[in-house]
């Protein structure tokens, strides 16, 4: 049981749940997600199984997508519609005027993450400091919003948004935005995220649909492979010669490897035939390990 399980997270439950339940399935104790939702969203939540864990740190998620609906109306505390009303107003904008607010908020911009957002501040969740009635100050944060699809318009003076953006983008902050380039205080009614990196939300599977596959015994059909997510970094094949030290760990020269080119701490993805060794990256004139993920098992399917 090692790679990522893409799991469809339903509303009202927190991604820890989801590990909880993927980890009593699997009976692995070494699962995590990679990328947390808050409670009240759903949609894509990879989970990390197995050995797959050890790749958290590696793990970019450059570009994820969402649907969320804008409510128009009033802000809340938490900027979603779970929070308490803070402002409210009733000049309710057009949808050309929406289309131009999210326009403007589309680039590279700047961001100021909810006061409950999972941000760190002095080793604690923000969140966790606005819950216990501590007020701080939150600084802007450079966020990349590759474009917002405006439409339809939604009952109760919403509109659904089709947002593509970088990693630490707030979905409930931009509709807020929004709002005031509007106008009209606005907040996040609905937010579904339907892709995270490679994992999409048409090859989610839900909680119960895995459930039913551990009870089959084929969940582990289900796992998306280890590599799957890196497929930006290069890749290098190990000489058949140095399999074995490579399956020992061992530090490889970067001549066995016919890359002398290759730029000083480059991480590379290391392969012996078709079995996924792990990262390493060049450290003078030998390739050093960050991951090892394969052993000496894996090394019987390379002969």
């Amino acid at each position: 049981m090692n790679g990522f399980l893409n799991i469809l997270k339903p509303p009202g439950m927190t991604s820890a749940a989801v590990v909880g339940n993927v980890r009593r399935l699997t009976g692995e104790k070494r699962v995590g997600h990679a990328g947390t939702l808050d409670p009240e969203a759903a949609g894509v939540l990879p989970v990390m199984v197995g050995r797959a864990a050890r790749l958290f740190d590696y793990l970019t998620e450059k570009e994820k997508t969402y649907v969320a609906e804008c409510a128009f109306g009033c802000e809340t505390d938490t900027q979603d519609a779970q929070g308490t009303v803070t402002r409210t107003g009733d000049a309710y904008p057009t949808l050309d005027a929406v289309k131009a607010a999210a326009q403007s908020l589309t680039g590279d911009i700047l961001q100021r993450p909810s006061a409950y957002s999972a941000v760190k501040r002095d080793g604690k969740a923000l969140y966790e400091l606005a819950r216990a009635g501590r007020s701080v100050e939150i600084e802007p944060r450079p966020v990349h919003i590759e474009r917002i699809d405006v439409g339809p318009e939604t009952g109760n003076h919403g509109v659904m948004l089709t947002v593509t953006c970088g990693r630490g983008t707030y979905i409930r902050a931009l509709c807020e935005d929004i709002g005031r380039l509007c106008g009209c205080p606005a907040h996040m009614r609905f937010l579904l995220r339907t892709r995270t990196g490679v994992f999409d939300i048409a090859d989610a599977v839900t909680l119960e649909e895995a459930a039913e596959a551990a009870a089959q015994g084929r969940l582990a059909e289900l796992l998306t492979p280890m590599d799957a997510p890196l497929g930006h970094l290069p890749r290098l094949e190990v000489p058949e010669a140095w399999y074995k030290p490579a399956f020992n760990g061992v530090s490889l020269p970067v001549e066995a490897f016919g890359a002398e080119q290759l730029a000083e701490e480059t991480l590379v993805r290391l392969y012996a035939g078709e079995v996924f060794l792990g990262l390493a990256s060049r450290q003078g004139e030998t390739m050093t390990w960050r991951v090892i993920l394969a052993d000496h098992k894996d090394m019987e399917s390379c002969r």
